[in-house]
């Protein structure tokens, strides 16, 4: 091997590393092992619930919007995930559990978001 493809066999293997790193960061999943996990869930941008996730019960329930449409809300196991909405496209069923600080679970059509609470603002 001449020594040109194998600094581009180490750039790979440093780019490849640092990727995984990266997607670990943003990617993991939060703990919910007592300690709160605190979400909120906004509708046409004002927060309309807060919750800890560590404190909540298993349970589903539905958020309407102003247009009539829907969204079916799940907390299973200290996680928190849009399960069934009427919009079209249901991205945001297909978004699955919500995993990130940095990837909200989004509605559009509903002007529905889910995110992590910010900590200082609680």
């Amino acid at each position: 091997m001449t020594r040109s493809v194998k600094v581009l066999i180490a750039v790979a293997a440093v780019i490849f590393a640092v990727s995984a790193v990266l997607t670990f960061i943003f990617f993991r999943d939060r703990k919910t092992d007592g300690e709160s996990v605190m979400v909120e869930i906004l509708q046409d941008n004002k927060v309309i619930y807060t919750l800890d996730l560590a404190k909540e019960e298993d349970r589903t329930f539905r958020i309407e919007s102003a247009d009539g449409g829907w969204n079916d809300v799940t907390i299973e196991d200290g996680q928190i995930s849009i399960t069934d909405a009427d919009c079209s496209d249901r991205t945001c069923v297909k978004t699955g559990r919500l995993r990130s600080e940095y990837v909200p679970i989004i509605c559009l059509p509903h002007k529905l978001v889910i995110r992590y609470a910010d900590g200082e603002d609680e």
